[in-house]
This record gives C-alpha cells, structure tokens and sequence, in this order.
C-alpha cells in the first residue's frame, strides 16, 4: 500500500502549466501574469488636481497667516480673483497669472504657473472672487506627473495574480491585453453501467451520475476550466474514442467510478493501449483505491477514482485539486491547514490517513479552534453525501492514530467557504 505522501509526490511531479496566452484584461483577474508589464508612459501623465477646488500660485496664499479684519487671508483687501474653470477632461491650455485662480474639478488639469489646489472649503466664495481662509503650500492637493508610475516602472510582474488592482494598473497604463498562465483544462467523465443522467427516471439498479457534476464543480473551484464530459459508454471502441478525444483538449482528465471491481479491468485495459496508468491502494479514507497515470501522445494526467461521491470528492482534495493548483502556479497549492480541539471522541482506520469531514468552530471568547466530526471510520456512514455537504472541513487524522478523544488536538483542512 502507498503513502498519501508517495502518491501525492507521483501526481505532483506531473503538473504542468499551460502554455501563456494573451487575454483582455477584463477576462485576466485571477490569473497569474506571465510576464513583465512595464509602463512607458508616466502616470498620471500630467499634473492635475486631487479634489475640488481652486488651482493656485502658494506664493499668493499666507500659509498659515491670520485672517485679517475683512476676512483676506491672501493679502489683499479684495480677496483673489477666479478667471475660469477647468473640469476633469480639459484639453484647454491655460495659464495662471499672478494673483489669479482657477477653479478645478477632480482630475482636472492645473494651469501653467499653478503649484498648489486650495481646497473649496477652505475660501469664501462671493461672485467671481474667493477669500482663503487658510493657506497651502506648493504641492498640496497636486497628483504630479508620474507619482504614481514613473515611465520604465515595472506596472505588473510576472508570477502576480491579476485582481482588481492590477487590473486597474493595467488599464492605468494602457495595456488592453496581458500574457497570463491560463487556467488548466480538465475533463470530468462518469463510467458506470449502472448510471443514470439526472434527467431521467432511474429504474431497479439504477443510480443518478452525482460525480461528473460534483467532480466538475469541484474542479471549477479549483480555478480549472472544466468540461463536464458526463458518463461515458464501459464499451471499449467507444470509451477509447472517448478518451482520445479529451486528452487532445485537456491539460487533465478524471473519470470517476472505475477504481476497483470488474469496470476497473475494462477501463484499464482501454486506457493501457493510451499510456501508463496504475490503480493501486493508497494508505487514506475514504477512497483508498484509486488511478493515475498519464495518457495520449502529450502524458496527460489522468486520474480514476472512486465510484462513491464522497471518495471521489476527498480523492480529488487531497490528489487532484493541488495538482490544478500548481498549474495555475499558486505559491501554496494545499488548503490550509489549523490545529482544531475536538469537541467529541472520533473513530479512524488504523494504517491509513483519514480525511474525514467536519464542521470547524471558534470558540468566541478564546479564538479557540474547535471541530466536530461528520463521519468517522468503520461501520459509520462515510458514504453519505449530504454530511459532506454540512462539512466546512477535513479532519486529518494520523495512520497510526485509530481513535481521538474529545479535548485531543487534531489538524483540520478547510474546505471551500460556504456564504
């Protein structure tokens, strides 16, 4: 039997990143930047007002200076004189003249001479002349040409992860597209006998196909671009034409409900004329039995796992799910992980890792962590999807631990954040 460690090493080592394409920028966010976006033009790209206000010469307002008895803090007994207005967007020209202002919008650009913006709450307005009430100095509320990006200036790098502000960056500087690491392309199929479309009415030995849906979902959250391929013919001209026809388009491949029993013979045997695939017994619960091995002429990795929902949902967790991740190039490809108290004693099975599902707790007065198991070992219901589903995590238990006791510490993986 294999290590979890052994085998996520053998999935691990077959992870390979798309090959970068370039992307609007609208269809960019949360994708890794494949290259080094440098700015050749300054940002902003010209000097402009911060707020609104009045673009002024800081040599004509007393910083600082008493308001005197008619209420002018400029000097002059008559206040300042405002000659015009420049609204954000100008293409106007305009020079500022001694003792003048101009009022200013947001964004707009200052006139030739301005070295400052005096904000509209700090002048008295009356007529087409203002009186400061305080003062500014050169510089004060003025976005200068390139304070936010110089010309050379490396805008995005490559291995970021594009969110909103980069976007933004982007957009700021003027690129319309950028080169990024595209999301990894993963076909889901459901092989089965016995499977049934969620359209239709299962008779006797009929079930519903719940993973090509559930897989698929799960690969979506994973940050994949994935095709539910749905279930597939256990006939071997057809499942081979199947196959061939997903490695050609996808950079991974999981067909569920066909690790183990007969159907494991058959599929194996078509996939073994694609490539090198291995089923074997992987020292974890649920979902011990399960696949992998890299098939068509590029090696894709291909995964078999098992018919029941909740293993083919944990197998993907722990095997296939960091495998999509590394291709996005996420830094930390594994959930993340805490140390949680259990608030009740919990059964595994002694030799094998036990991810079993949980829902984890705070306790709000010490920040404690705290979980209670779902589901435990031998002769509990790990089958049930719908505990599953009440699950907000993994509990991790040791190989060689078979029982934990309430008050134990224990690791718990997070799963996906249910709003």
């Amino acid at each position: 039997m294999r290590s979890v460690e052994e085998q996520l090493a053998l999935v691990t080592a077959a992870a390979v990143a798309p090959r970068p394409v370039r992307v609007s920028i609208s269809e960019a966010q949360g994708l890794l930047c494949a290259e080094e976006v440098v700015a050749e033009r300054p940002l902003p790209s010209f000097d402009q007002s911060a707020i609104d206000g009045y673009a002024v010469r800081s040599v004509d307002i007393r910083v600082g200076g008493p308001v005197d008895e008619s209420g002018d803090a400029s000097g002059g007994p008559a206040g300042l004189p405002v000659v015009g207005r420049i609204t954000a967007g100008s293409r106007q020209p305009t020079r500022l003249q001694p003792g003048q202002v101009v009022r200013v919008d947001t964004g707009a650009p200052l006139p030739t001479l301005a070295d400052a913006v005096l904000p509209v709450g700090w002048a008295v307005a009356e007529g087409q002349r203002i009186t400061p009430t305080r003062g500014v100095s050169s510089g004060d509320y003025v976005r200068r040409v390139g304070d936010d990006v110089q010309p050379g200036d490396v805008a995005v790098r490559a291995g970021a992860i594009i969110g909103p502000a980069q976007v933004g960056l982007l957009a700021s500087v003027g690129r319309a597209k950028v080169l990024v690491h595209p999301k990894p392309r993963m076909s889901v199929i459901s092989v089965g006998d016995e499977l049934l479309d969620v359209d239709g009415n299962p008779g006797t030995g009929q079930v519903y196909d719940v993973n090509s849906y559930a897989l698929t979902a799960a690969g979506r959250d994973a940050g994949a671009d994935v095709h539910r391929v749905g279930i597939a013919s256990t006939e071997p001209s057809r499942l081979r034409e199947v196959l061939e026809g997903q490695l050609v388009r996808s950079e991974l491949v999981v067909v569920s409900g066909a690790a183990g029993g007969e159907a494991t013979t058959r599929i194996r045997q078509v996939m073994e004329e694609l490539g090198q695939i291995e089923v074997n017994r992987v020292a974890m619960h649920p979902g011990s039995v399960q696949g992998f091995g890299r098939l068509g002429r590029d090696e894709v990795p291909t995964f078999l796992l098992p018919s029941n929902p909740v293993s083919a949902l944990v197998v993907f967790e722990i095997m296939v799910r960091p495998l999509i991740r590394i291709a996005l190039g996420k830094r930390q490809p594994m959930r993340r992980t805490v140390r949680a108290r259990t608030v009740a004693p919990i059964s595994s099975v002694e030799g094998r890792r036990g991810y079993l599902r949980g829902q984890l707790m705070r306790d709000t007065d010490t920040g404690e962590y705290l979980v209670r198991a779902l589901g435990g070992a031998q002769g509990s219901s790990t089958h049930l999807l719908a505990s599953l589903a009440e699950a907000n995590c993994l509990v991790v238990i040791d190989p060689d631990v078979s029982a934990v006791r309430a008050g134990d510490e224990v690791d718990v993986m997070f799963l996906a954040q249910r709003g």
